[in-house]
């Protein structure tokens, strides 16, 4: 094989590769991640407690509105949903907690509808 260049995998290491395969192998290289299985010698984060926020809704800064509407979803376990607007979200979340309690409800959610 003729001359041979080296391909970087990871910061600090590289392989020997023959320059007649550089070319498609740079177009089909796939970065492996941290989390992929053949990666064990990755280092884990310490990132414990994290958890992702949520972005702020384009809704509060809209002054034109006079009433919001709160649309409650409830899913049930046989696959079942049903959906009820509300323009109080008191009420919304209170009727949330009450379907929540039935032992043939899975989730119920409250979203503010535009």
């Amino acid at each position: 094989m003729g001359s041979e260049a080296a391909l970087d995998c990871e910061p600090g290491r590289a392989f020997p590769v023959p320059s007649a395969v550089l070319p498609n192998l740079i177009l089909a290289f796939r970065r492996l991640t941290c989390h992929s299985a053949r990666r064990p010698q990755c280092p884990t984060p310490q990132v414990r407690g994290h958890v992702k926020k949520r972005k702020k809704s384009q809704f509060g800064k809209d002054k034109r509105r006079k009433h919001r509407h709160w649309q409650v979803t409830v899913f049930y376990k046989d696959g079942e949903r049903f959906a009820r607007v509300y323009t109080d979200r008191v009420k919304a979340s209170k009727f949330a907690e009450r379907q929540k309690k039935s032992p043939v409800v899975k989730t119920a959610r409250v979203l503010q509808l535009a």
